[in-house]
């Protein structure tokens, strides 16, 4: 039995985790603890959360639960978006030499991330690119919220066909996974923290691990924190099969 605290960029992914990872997680004898958004700034003593966008707040709050939980069954993660990392990452000017695999430069930030947290029960994940990624593993799930939209889904459909894997949809600030959701569904910018988290839950956490080797192999990792058997498939770098 593990316990887990998972820091949060923001209100969707914080959805996501408290309604579907967590009754998944308990299954492995992983208990997830609610959500926490994570810290953007901390002024006159009070932390300011949500955004992840700035890395020392987001650093010191994560360090400050460790010091808090001392137990060696309590464990530390994170779900922010490698989409817009902010600026002072550790690791982020060197990653750029691997910009041409994200798969590669993911890990590299996420290990330069575990080497800045002195702590072994601190084990990091950066989304590839963005949780809207994760929706572009069955597009078509958006019609229950987006009804008369075929042309929309088709466009939709076309963009994840043409990825080996939704997680390498790209990071563009006009062609990111979210960005492209709101180019054909306008309406779902303000409504992502309702709509996204739902939508997830129709396409199902097995065929999203299924087509984001990255996403699974990270949920395989908090599953086996649980001391039972992890599921053995890892799906292939880059593979959507």
């Amino acid at each position: 039995m593990a316990r887990l605290s998972l820091f949060v960029e923001g209100q969707t992914e914080q959805t996501f985790a408290n309604e579907l990872l967590a009754p998944h997680l308990a299954n492995h004898q992983v208990y997830l603890q609610p959500a926490v958004l994570i810290a953007h700034a901390r002024r006159k003593g009070r932390v300011h959360r949500g955004g992840g966008r700035r890395y020392i707040p987001m650093r010191d709050d994560i360090v400050r639960f460790t010091k808090q939980e001392q137990g060696a069954d309590v464990f530390f993660s994170t779900m922010i978006d490698l989409y817009a990392l902010a600026s002072d990452f550790p690791g982020l000017a060197p990653s750029q030499a691997v910009r041409h695999d994200p798969y590669q430069r993911v890990e590299f930030l996420e290990q330069a991330w575990r080497a800045d947290v002195p702590d072994r029960r601190f084990l990091p994940f950066i989304a590839l690119h963005e949780y809207e990624a994760y929706l572009f593993c069955k597009p078509e799930e958006l019609e229950l919220f987006y009804p008369n939209s075929r042309q929309q889904l088709t466009r939709l459909k076309a963009i994840t066909q043409s990825h080996t894997s939704p997680e390498l949809i790209d990071d563009g600030p006009h062609t990111a996974p979210s960005k492209r959701l709101i180019a054909e569904f306008p309406d779902y910018e303000f409504s992502k923290t309702a709509i996204g988290p739902q939508v997830a839950e129709l396409i199902g956490l097995e065929t999203i691990r299924s087509l984001c080797p990255h996403f699974h192999r990270w949920l395989r990792r908090l599953e086996s924190l649980g001391g039972q058997p992890a599921p053995d498939h890892i799906p292939p770098t880059g593979d959507a099969s």
